[in-house]
């Protein structure tokens, strides 16, 4: 609550994307006003035998990561983990605060993370955890597997990038899943619980995320060879829905913070459910 006794008012100061159609904020916004499609055909699926063969998976993600992370880093880092990170960082310093070093000993308190994702690491567990197992070589999956495999390690991940000492959490809900954590995010700043939050959600891209959807027949399966007309949602002419990958970030922060560091304003959210 505020001095006032009234709920604290709550803004969003950052913004991060990573998407089929355009990496960062500013391409994303372009390749909206320019109607691009980010939905292509995708060899896996056709490899294993998919009726729907085209998804929305980002593209150049590889090179952000490069100039983005060390080579440890990226060792314990999947794809889940690396779509979240570079979302966060880029939300993290559009709202105009800076990467902690990585030797710093500094805690950022006031700070912390709600981070979703639908399926989280199937990847990993899918190329590694499984194959691995079932050959009796455990010893070859490496230290980073349960970090990579576990929901939670978007959120723990990106803790660790940028020092948040609050709540760093990861949610699960399915399609309202970053809904859902932008929410929790605005509940537990108004309850001056913390100043700072970051939300959103992300999920990798995958042929073995698709696999289930695939087999329940609710991917379309009409639009193969014209995958930039494969998503029509809410058409007459809808086939089902195309799976897609990346992830999308925000800062949520107390008005009182954004005032008082002279922070961009993007909007106010005043309330969700």
């Amino acid at each position: 609550m505020s001095a006032t006794g009234r709920p604290r008012r709550v803004v969003v100061t950052g913004l991060g994307v990573i998407a089929p159609n355009a990496n960062g904020v500013a391409d994303f916004e372009l390749a909206l006003r320019k109607g691009r499609s980010g939905i292509k055909h995708q060899e896996s699926m056709v490899e294993a035998k998919f009726g729907c063969t085209v998804a929305g998976s980002p593209e150049g993600v590889d090179e952000l990561c490069q100039s983005t992370f060390t080579e440890e880093e990226l060792l314990a880092m999947n794809m889940n983990h690396r779509y979240a990170s570079l979302a966060a960082i880029e939300a993290w310093q559009d709202a105009g605060l800076e990467r902690p070093a990585r030797d710093s000993d500094e805690v950022d308190w006031d700070s912390g993370a709600i981070l979703g994702t639908g399926i989280g690491g199937m990847d990993t567990i899918a190329e590694k955890v499984v194959p691995l197992t079932n050959a009796g070589k455990v010893k070859r999956m490496g230290s980073t597997s349960v970090e990579q495999v576990m929901a939670s390690g978007i959120s723990a991940r990106i803790s660790g990038q940028l020092a948040l000492g609050n709540q760093v959490t990861t949610n699960s809900s399915a399609c309202s899943t970053g809904t859902e954590a932008l929410v929790m995010g605005l509940e537990r700043i108004r309850a001056g619980r913390a100043e700072r939050m970051l939300c959103g959600g992300a999920e990798a891209a995958s042929h073995y995320i698709w696999a289930g959807f695939d087999a329940m027949r609710v991917l379309n399966r009409n639009s193969n060879d014209a995958p930039e007309k494969a998503s029509r949602p809410m058409s007459a002419s809808a086939g089902g829905f195309i799976p897609g990958s990346g992830a999308g970030v925000v800062l949520l922060e107390s008005l009182d913070s954004a005032l008082a560091r002279g922070a961009r304003i993007w909007a106010e959210l005043v309330g969700g459910g």
